[in-house]
């Protein structure tokens, strides 16, 4: 967790992000989310497919324009960036780390100019050398060969290319990443390198993170707080050890509840929780909440007493 839990990266209120606005088919993808994000830890943001996690993601990184709400970010409002430097100071400070390896590298680029793109867009490099050395030293701190650089991404598998993707995050120097899904297109055994590797990079170079999934076990492994999101609402944040050993949200059991155990016998043993999203579409209104210090539930007022009494019995 990081050491000065007032100093803010990030921070998230009310945010809504609707597509086809007033259609038949608007949807609302995601529906007044707020949480903060402080410097140098992981925030996980977990939930099934469908539950707005990716989109939020999106949304602050300004992929999509926000439908409403503030994105504050180093005490700064996103919005009010109007400015063409503005914007492009914002981009180098907050990266992206796509989901699907395959899609998100350009099959007509060399490695090497994926690299740099950064770099050439924020005039990072001296000279041709001086960008050459700089995209050398990017594919050596994610565990590349600097020969790598003049081949083209089919030449690599699943967990290189996503090392690659990783570089580029890294060439601009940000200090914030939002990491969207990065591991759930690759093999099981290559997973743990890549975390593990993000892990080595947020401890080298201060990085705070933005980790996106739906792996429950991989998310408490790297995260330091937990966002859990169900229909583009934020149903419980707190830290991942409270999140894994005192849910206190029925989507949050139930969640953790499917996650398969190693143990056969504990797993034979092992009952799935049932979650009904219709109990909360009883039209009371729901907020987030203070259940115990650090740990929110988005609760109606006539919930409130029953979620404590629930944290007490822990």
């Amino acid at each position: 967790m990081t050491e000065n839990n007032s100093d803010k990266i990030l921070e998230v209120k009310h945010l809504n992000q609707f597509f086809n606005v007033g259609k038949a088919d608007e949807v609302r993808a995601v529906n007044d989310v707020s949480f903060d994000i402080y410097r140098g830890e992981t925030f996980g943001l977990v939930g099934e497919s469908g539950s707005g996690k990716t989109t939020t993601g999106r949304a602050i990184i300004h992929l999509y324009e926000p439908t409403s709400g503030e994105i504050i970010y180093n005490g700064q409002n996103i919005d009010a960036l109007k400015s063409r430097s503005q914007q492009q100071h914002f981009r180098r400070q907050m990266q992206m780390i796509f989901q699907d390896p395959y899609a998100s590298l350009n099959p007509r680029m060399k490695v090497q100019d994926i690299v740099a793109e950064g770099i050439d867009i924020n005039h990072l490099a001296q000279d041709k050398d001086d960008r050459n050395q700089q995209v050398a030293q990017l594919l050596e701190t994610v565990g590349l060969n600097k020969d790598h650089a003049s081949r083209y991404p089919h030449e690599f598998s699943g967990g290189q290319r996503q090392r690659i993707g990783i570089a580029r995050a890294l060439a601009v120097n940000p200090d914030f990443i939002i990491c969207d899904e990065p591991i759930s297109a690759l093999d099981v055994s290559i997973q743990a390198q890549v975390v593990n590797l993000l892990k080595k990079l947020q401890k080298e170079k201060g990085l705070t993170y933005l980790f996106i999934a739906h792996d429950l076990s991989m998310v408490k492994y790297i995260s330091d707080r937990i966002g859990v999101m169900h229909y583009g609402k934020m149903l419980e944040i707190a830290s991942a050890d409270e999140i894994y050993s005192h849910p206190l949200h029925d989507y949050t059991r139930s969640l953790l509840s499917a996650v398969p155990i190693p143990d056969p016998r504990l797993e034979r043993a092992r009952e799935e929780i049932a979650y009904d999203p219709a109990a909360e579409s009883d039209g009371q209104k729901r907020e987030l909440v203070e259940i115990t210090p650090n740990h929110f539930v988005r609760a109606a007022p006539a919930e409130v007493a029953m979620y404590r009494e629930r944290a007490a019995a822990k």
